[in-house]
């Protein structure tokens, strides 16, 4: 028998999360099935990689490097559906731990978002909130390469210091400027042609009048991040969440189409 941790939400948070809200349990997981595989964890991030120690299933061999929803817990139990193998071709020299970010899903997401979904050309320019994420910082590194000019927004001035040492034209502290309309103007006077937006509501309720004719919103969110722990009423304007459910599909199927190399 295997005994795994597993974190667990103790009851749902109210605004923030505190410690309280979660609690740490052993639980002890069942003999495996046929063609069931058991999983250990390597890393943990809201979306946790895996490897196979124990295996049933002929596809997914002992010591398969794999992505599994399965949860913030030690050992887990799959039957193979929900699996997806770490690319075969995973250089040695790479830390593994980057395919939850820079290697993984965020960039995947960053690459067909900018160049695929908002169909970015030279010259143009893109505004990025939260330009230091998993994801926003990708995009601005991306943009940069391609010859964008790169405005990015972050949370604290360590991480604009960030932005500046890896290209970013304009980078500012949007928690500090005293006026955002005016900060955004400021940097691009001539408006944006992209907004790579991780975040919604106040923040792109000031973006969109900014944006060029003819210009594109790529809505990297499932929901406005901004309002994730919100415990009042959303400011009036523009809401995001409305806009995604007519692209969610289709920016799946791309992540997917390049993540698998098609």
């Amino acid at each position: 028998m295997v005994h795994a941790k597993s974190w667990t939400l103790k009851k749902h948070f109210v605004g923030h999360p505190t410690n309280s809200d979660f609690e740490l349990k052993t639980v002890e997981l069942p003999p495996l099935k046929n063609r069931e595989v058991l999983l250990e964890a390597l890393f943990f991030t809201v979306d946790p990689y895996m490897r196979v120690v124990e295996s049933k299933n002929s596809a997914f061999p002992i010591g398969t490097t794999v992505v599994a929803p399965s949860g913030w817990t030690a050992h887990s139990i799959s039957d193979g559906k929900d699996l997806e193998k770490l690319l075969a071709e995973w250089p040695d020299t790479l830390p593994l731990s980057l395919a939850l970010g820079m290697v993984g899903m965020p960039s995947l997401t960053a690459y067909s978002g900018l160049l695929d979904i908002s169909s970015v050309q030279g010259g143009e320019t893109v505004l990025v909130n939260v330009a230091t994420g998993a994801m926003g910082s990708v995009v601005g590194q991306i943009a940069k390469l391609k010859g964008f000019k790169v405005v990015g927004a972050a949370g604290s001035d360590k991480r604009v210091a960030c932005l500046e040492k890896y290209g970013s034209d304009v980078a500012f502290n949007y928690k500090t400027v005293k006026s955002l309309e005016e900060t955004l103007q400021k940097a691009s006077p001539e408006g944006y042609d992209c907004d790579f937006d991780n975040v919604g509501v106040e923040f792109s309720n000031v973006v969109i009048p900014q944006i060029k004719k003819f210009g594109r919103l790529a809505i990297a969110i499932r929901g406005p991040i901004s309002t994730y722990n919100r415990t009042g009423p959303l400011p009036p304007g523009n809401e995001l969440t409305h806009m995604i459910t007519g692209v969610e599909r289709r920016d799946k199927e791309e992540i997917h189409r390049y993540g698998v190399g098609q």
